[in-house]
């Protein structure tokens, strides 16, 4: 590990315990900084209810009025995603009712991307709308540096991410894929323990001005835009706990890590790959068949160059 990657841990990793309620309340008003947060949602009928719940519960009261402003971003669920999060208290968006000039592309980049437009504040904390035994420390612990350093652009969480019973041994596509990526061509990038997870907050000065890769890849591709943008100083991470979610089954996790190796591989070239598809294999009555898939290639300029964005901001 790099020298300056071990003091960056020594200096720029917490916990969210270091920074207490009381003095985010304090910086937050101090600052006249605004938090809103955004949670991405496809399907996710059985978590979503309980973490808008629990945002609205603990920390949009007129006791702690530390989030302003919650939204979830439906792209095109066919449950009842949007009547769940309504009733619990967020504001419902649908992806397609925002930018509509821009047909919406599938993927959870495409959605954090368009979320810059249905906000306002100052911190944009995205949070995964299928975590399970949410805690709203998962939102205060990563606002907290963003609060209380004005030297910090963006904060990712880290915690322990169990696969069924196995302790510590979820994020396969982060220790097969995305850690190797990053200790070889980014190593300043090292020190993250979970580059790919979705809880995280920045800036929205920097979100701004940042491309969004549309698909799994955005996670990479915004930390590794972050460090070109802003350096190694401004970003951080901070230790929530531990996060349970549903887990996705080998294929879709092969999809997933072919579209960061492709978000990679754009940063290190900015060139194309000679046939961005993915074939995978399953079973079928006359043996393997292959089925094969798009790889995730498209990304989202920043938000700072569509014209709807540059007028709600000028408004």
């Amino acid at each position: 590990m790099l020298d300056e990657v071990e003091r960056w841990l020594e200096h720029r990793s917490w916990s969210a315990d270091d920074r207490p309620l009381d003095r985010l309340l304090a910086a937050k008003r101090h600052t006249a900084t605004s938090v809103s947060v955004v949670l991405p949602a496809l399907n996710e009928e059985a978590t979503v209810g309980e973490i808008a719940a629990a945002i609205r519960r603990e920390l949009m009261t007129e006791a702690v009025p530390l989030v302003d402003e919650l939204v979830v971003l439906d792209s095109g669920s066919t449950d009842r995603t949007a009547e769940v999060a309504a009733a619990a208290g967020a504001r419902v968006v649908h992806r397609d009712a925002l930018l509509p000039r821009l047909p919406a592309l599938p993927g959870k980049g495409e959605v954090l991307w368009r979320s810059l437009l249905a906000t306002s504040g100052d911190i944009v904390c995205f949070i995964d709308a299928d975590l399970r035994e949410f805690d709203a420390r998962f939102v205060s612990g990563i606002v907290g540096p963003l609060l209380t350093d004005p030297g910090v652009q963006l904060v990712k969480g880290m915690y322990d991410r169990p696969l069924r019973d196995a302790a510590g041994q979820g994020g396969r596509v982060t220790e097969l894929v995305a850690r190797p990526l990053l200790n070889l061509h980014w190593p300043q990038l090292a020190g993250f323990v979970q580059p790919l997870g979705g809880e995280y907050a920045a800036r929205r000065s920097l979100l701004e001005r940042l491309p969004f890769p549309v698909g799994y890849g955005v996670e990479l591709g915004l930390l590794v835009d972050a460090l070109h943008t802003v350096g190694l100083d401004a970003l951080a991470q901070v230790d929530i706990g531990v996060r349970k979610h549903r887990h996705q089954d080998g294929k879709a996790l092969g999809r997933m890590a072919a579209a960061i190796y492709r978000t990679a591989q754009l940063r290190l070239a900015r060139g194309h790959l000679v046939r961005p598809r993915l074939t995978q294999f399953e079973r079928g009555e006359n043996g393997f068949e292959p089925r094969t898939t798009a790889v995730d290639t498209e990304e989202r300029p920043p938000m700072i160059e569509i014209p709807e964005y540059q007028e709600r901001r000028a408004a």
